[in-house]
């Protein structure tokens, strides 16, 4: 405004300046003052100047009209300034106040330690303010806070690398609690702003942290509820909920169907209840009470009358109930109620007493017997004693056996509280009597006591244990074998002389073995099927029911006389008597007859074939030997040469039965001894086969020989099996057809070397089987070479005399196959031998 005024006296200046001549101009110079200081000083001025000379109007006319136009001017230009000034005063001040906002709001955003991290749009660099001393050390780089794994945990630190991404990309916004490595809860928030992506980190202290705890327990009182809630709906038993007034406030769909309500809302309209109103005012009188109430009611629902638990708490300003259904449990705790009675009825019409104590020690039920047994007061045990004054009234009695240490007694008697699994003792009273105890361990707890009075049974079972021991010490004592099998076929008793006869285990038999195992036992010995299906049906049989008399012949040349004797209890019993010395008498009494007959029948034989045989061939010895030893003979000619061959065949021949007569009578005289070595199998059959190659010439026989690989060797007497190996080799030939083939071979048991000879001749008849081997048995007929029949006499010898055995199959047309079985463990033959 003093500027206006300044310009506006510069205008008048100017004007007067026009008069300063005259007097007007003189004056009004000297009214003007000479720095006005308002507007009020102009109109003063222009007062004065209107009380001059009007004479000097019409100068005055025109300064005024000067004076107006510039006063114009002035207060126009003042305007544009004063608007200028005032446009400008105010941006400054909005300058000043937009400061003073930014200030404050930066005090308030870093007034509790914080970190921003801003992205411009488009822009990967970030722009990162506040305290990172939060998460790192405070000489860190703030550009490693973008690297989360730094300070956060592997997924943490994933879970924000994916929520960042998602803010930048598609502006996703995110608010996530995050724990550091070092354990403080930092809470990051992220929102797109202004095209910028913008993260807020701030650790949750003080009142956030409790927001953001009773958030979540918030939360999980919230799905507490909808859990309870879906529970209440899927529980098939009536669930409600009341307020303080008593009306209802929830209810279950199962509470809806039982009061035949449509809905919740339906039920609570029209007040429907599940009890009846006296059961109501019980439940309502108790809740006022005790804050609870429980009770097994009858509940109608859908027309059927069940019983239900029903349960009511008082909680908070109202109450919550449910309704169990408890028909089952009902009907099956009266069925045991009724099972119990019945029970304790028949315990009592047993004779053995009977005492049920509970998990407390006390009694809580006991038997008629019971009393009687112990002569207890009926009022004494009405009253449910506990064990211990049970016991102290039966010992105070002199009822109980002494003890030296009572109280030990009673607590070891009382670890049946204790135990798993029942016990059993016998007692001795002083009254004489015998008690059989059995402590039983109860599930619920407790202990069941039976007590049985086995006073006559003891007395019983020691008479017939006497009598057991009697019958023992008298069956053991028998050389005859006895054993007794019950109805069912199993062992019941036996003595030692039956198992030495049948070789069987004392604990074996003590196992009490069904007849079929001990049979299969004994088949080492006796394995005739006929005799043991006789045995095993006399002793299973009911009807017809004899002594059976058997006869045993048994592998190991023993006889026994048997008898099989029922029994009147339905046992039976076997008995055998070994009558192997008298049936050994007896059989070498028959065969030393039969040997001397047959003796001199030999001995007719003998003298008779020895005659024909050696007749014969001592003639042509005699009469060729003669003829050649005639030194005028001279050389041999061709019919010679002949005749000393049959020299030789007859030589030989007289020779080789010369040589069996000796020994067969060697063998029959028991002084032929084995001469043992180590046997070559395949150089045997090779010695025995070149005896035989002249013949096998003749008749035109092949010989075909197979040695196992593995046959080897054996211990014998290499020139007595040479010996067995040609009879049966000539012998095959003998009765082999021209062009056929005879075979040998020999293989390696477990226990023995088998030679087998075969040939295609034409068989032995079934009644020469048995008669081959005897001597001077000779069969001509089909055979090229009539012999003393002595061969097959001397291979059976020898190979017995080695410990094995020969063994003849053959069907007439179908050939001949002899085996021979030398054992290959000689020094257990002569052991077994003497």
């Amino acid at each position: 405004m003093s500027g206006v005024i300044v310009s506006m006296r510069r205008t008048l200046l100017s004007c007067t300046s026009l008069v300063r001549n005259s007097l007007l101009g003189g004056a009004l110079a000297a009214l003007l003052p000479a720095e006005p200081a308002d507007a009020a000083d102009l109109v003063d001025t222009l007062s004065i100047l209107l009380d001059f000379n009007r004479q000097e109007l019409a100068v005055l006319a025109t300064a005024l009209a000067l004076l107006g136009f510039s006063v114009m001017a002035a207060i126009l230009l003042m305007r544009t300034r004063v608007r200028t000034a005032k446009n400008e005063a105010a941006l400054l001040e909005r300058i000043r106040e937009l400061q003073l906002q930014t200030d404050r709001f930066g005090a308030l955003l870093f007034a509790e330690p914080q970190i921003l991290i801003s992205w411009p749009a488009g822009d990967d660099r970030a722009q990162i303010s506040g305290d990172i001393s939060m998460v790192l050390p405070r000489d860190s780089s703030p550009q490693r806070v973008l690297a989360f794994g730094t300070w956060l945990p592997p997924d943490p630190a994933l879970q924000m690398d994916h929520a960042v991404d998602g803010l930048r990309e598609r502006g996703d916004g995110f608010q996530l609690t995050l724990t550091t490595a070092n354990g403080r809860t930092l809470e990051a928030i992220g929102r797109a702003i202004g095209g910028q992506a913008i993260v807020r980190i701030r650790e949750l202290s003080g009142l956030r942290r409790d927001l953001a705890e009773t958030h979540l327990r918030y939360q999980a009182l919230s799905d507490e509820t909808e859990m309870l809630r879906g529970f209440a709906a899927a529980a098939p038993w009536p669930i409600w909920a009341k307020g303080e007034n008593g009306a209802l406030t929830f209810a279950n769909p199962a509470y809806v169907r039982a009061t035949e309500a449509t809905s919740i809302a339906d039920a609570q309209h029209r007040k429907l209840e599940l009890l009846d109103s006296a059961d109501r005012t019980a439940m309502e009188r108790s809740l006022k009470d005790s804050a609870q109430f429980t009770s097994r009611l009858p509940i109608v629902i859908g027309g059927e009358r069940r019983m239900y638990d029903v349960r009511s708490v008082n909680v908070g300003q109202g109450s919550v109930g449910v309704a169990i259904d408890a028909s089952e449990a009902d009907a099956l705790s009266a069925a045991l109620v009724r099972m119990a009675e019945a029970h304790r009825r028949t315990l009592d019409q047993l004779s053995s007493g009977v005492a049920v104590f509970d998990g407390q020690r006390r009694l809580a039920f006991y038997n008629d017997s019971y009393r009687r047994l112990w002569d207890l007061d009926r009022n004494f045990l009405d009253a449910h004693p506990d064990d211990s004054s049970v016991l102290d009234q039966l010992r105070a009695a002199r009822k109980l056996q002494e003890q030296p240490d009572f109280r030990a007694w009673k607590a070891k008697l009382h670890e049946a509280y204790r135990a798993v699994e029942a016990a059993k003792d016998t007692w001795y009273l002083p009254d004489g009597r015998a008690l059989s105890v059995v402590t039983t361990p109860n599930p619920e707890g407790g202990v069941t006591y039976l007590f049985d009075d086995v006073t006559e049974s003891l007395e019983l079972a020691r008479r017939f244990d006497g009598m057991i021991r009697v019958q023992r010490e008298t069956l053991d004592s028998l050389a005859e074998g006895v054993a007794v099998f019950g109805s069912n076929g199993k062992a019941q008793l036996f003595n030692p002389a039956f198992l030495r006869m049948w070789k069987l285990s004392n604990d074996a038999m003590r196992e009490e073995p069904h007849i079929q195992t001990v049979e299969g036992w004994c088949h080492q010995l006796f394995d005739d099927p006929v005799v043991w299906r006789q045995i095993r049906e006399a002793i299973t049989s009911i009807e017809n029911r004899v002594d059976v008399p058997i006869k045993l012949e048994r592998k190991d040349g023993s006889v026994l006389d048997g008898m099989i004797r029922p029994l009147h209890d339905g046992a039976t019993m076997l008995t055998f008597l070994d009558i192997t010395d008298t049936e050994n008498v007896e059989r070498a009494l028959r065969e030393r007859n039969e040997a001397l007959e047959a003796a001199d029948q030999m001995k007719v034989d003998f003298v008779h074939h020895v005659s024909y045989e050696l007749r014969s061939p001592l003639t042509t010895i005699i009469g060729f030997a003669h003829f050649l030893s005639d030194p005028s003979t001279g050389p041999l000619t061709p019919k010679q040469a002949e005749y000393l061959d049959y020299v030789t065949k007859s030589t030989n021949a007289l020779l080789a039965l010369t040589n069996n007569i000796l020994d067969l009578a060697t063998i029959d005289a028991g002084a032929m001894k084995l001469e043992l070595g180590p046997v070559d199998v395949s150089k045997t059959i090779e010695l025995a086969a070149e005896g035989i190659q002249d013949r096998l010439a003749t008749d035109r026989i092949r010989l075909k020989v197979e040695i196992a690989p593995d046959v080897g060797s054996f211990i014998g007497d290499e020139k007595r099996v040479v010996q067995v190996l040609y009879n049966l080799l000539a012998n095959a030939v003998g009765f082999s057809p021209q062009d056929s083939t005879v075979g040998i071979s020999a293989r390696r048991t477990e226990r023995s070397v088998v030679f087998i000879v075969t040939d295609s001749g034409p068989g032995i008849p079934a009644d020469m089987k048995d008669r081959v081997f005897n001597w001077f048995e000779s069969r001509s007929q089909g055979s090229r070479h009539r012999g003393a029949g002595l061969g097959l006499s001397l291979v059976r010898s020898f190979v017995e005399l080695h410990g094995g055995k020969v063994q003849v199959d053959s069907a007439v047309g179908k050939g001949t196959v002899v085996t021979c079985d030398f054992p290959t463990d000689q020094a257990a033959h002569r052991d077994a031998a003497e």
